[in-house]
């Protein structure tokens, strides 16, 4: 069966061109994955947007409402980045519940990735960093409540440190965060995860995937997960512009080769979601993100 992928066309919300969110690579990633023979009809699978109860899992009812109703105060719309208009706010919507369907088919199947996701600044109070809801929480506390599963992992290895989820996360014992990020990079005033890993400015390759290699047997010892959720970002990538460190297209290949071989390997299944990016040349953006699912295919 070929690698399950969820998207919807609405995922793009239809920010200019020289936005600093580039809000382009989500369609240019499909077109991405259409080469590669990725995105044919048997592997796409299309959401609903979540409803609210799923949100308030998460997030505090009064600021999911605001969203719902296109209402967010200034303030907080200045710390997520963007006006909270009725597309940003749909967008948020399928992107969480295009987590949350991933995360069902990856249970069915194995693996499975959102086209989307990754919105890990997202906190329970708040969204902030271009991040409206916290997809992989939201989507976690969703399979806890309804006993699809027991143990849930988080593996976040966007540059950014996975603040939002530690926030929403932090008491529930059921689910464990784990964020390998730049030392130096946003946010500015961390949340502790479970487990934090700190990364100098400028790590390139060989440190950062041996680094890598070696924390990814403690996180199989912590315990017997159900699923994981692999944050795919490839801000990591030496050419990002809000990165800081110094991985290579190879870097990010052998990085997504080694996360998803060493869970499925385990029989732990896989849900990945492809995080964060930032470059002003978004074709080879959407391209970096393919990585991801190439590197999940090969495990359909």
């Amino acid at each position: 069966m070929p690698l399950q992928i969820v998207h919807h066309p609405d995922y793009d919300a239809g920010f200019a061109v020289n936005h600093r969110f580039p809000m382009s690579k989500y369609p240019l990633l499909m077109e991405a994955l259409r080469r590669r023979g990725l995105a044919e009809p048997e592997a796409l699978a299309t959401p609903e947007p979540a409803p609210a109860a799923w949100l308030r899992l998460a997030h505090a009812a009064d600021y999911v409402g605001q969203v719902l109703a296109c209402e967010v105060p200034e303030k907080i719309e200045r710390e997520i980045g963007f006006p909270v208009g009725r597309r940003v706010s749909l967008r948020a919507q399928l992107a969480t519940a295009g987590t949350v369907l991933a995360a069902r088919l990856a249970l069915k199947h194995g693996i499975a990735c959102n086209a989307a996701g990754g919105s890990h600044h997202a906190r329970r109070a708040q969204g902030a960093g271009f991040c409206t809801f916290n997809d992989v929480a939201v989507a976690s506390l969703v399979l806890l409540a309804e006993r699809a599963v027991e143990n849930i992992l988080v593996v976040d290895l966007d540059v950014h440190q996975g603040d939002g989820t530690a926030d929403i996360l932090k008491d529930e014992p059921r689910a464990f965060a784990f964020s390998m990020h730049g030392e130096r990079n946003y946010p500015p005033r961390k949340i502790a995860s479970d487990f934090d890993i700190a990364l100098p400015d400028g790590t390139g390759d060989a440190a950062y995937l041996d680094r890598l290699g070696a924390v990814l047997p403690e996180l199989s010892a912590k315990r017997r997960w159900d699923i994981v959720f692999y944050n795919a970002g490839v801000d990591v990538h030496v050419e990002d512009r809000l990165g800081r460190l110094a991985l290579s297209d190879e870097g990010l290949r052998s990085r997504e080769a080694m996360v998803i071989r060493h869970f499925r390997m385990s029989g732990v299944p896989l849900c990945g979601v492809i995080g964060g990016g930032y470059s002003t040349d978004v074709p080879s953006l959407a391209a970096r993100h393919a990585i991801l699912f190439e590197a999940a295919a090969a495990y359909a």
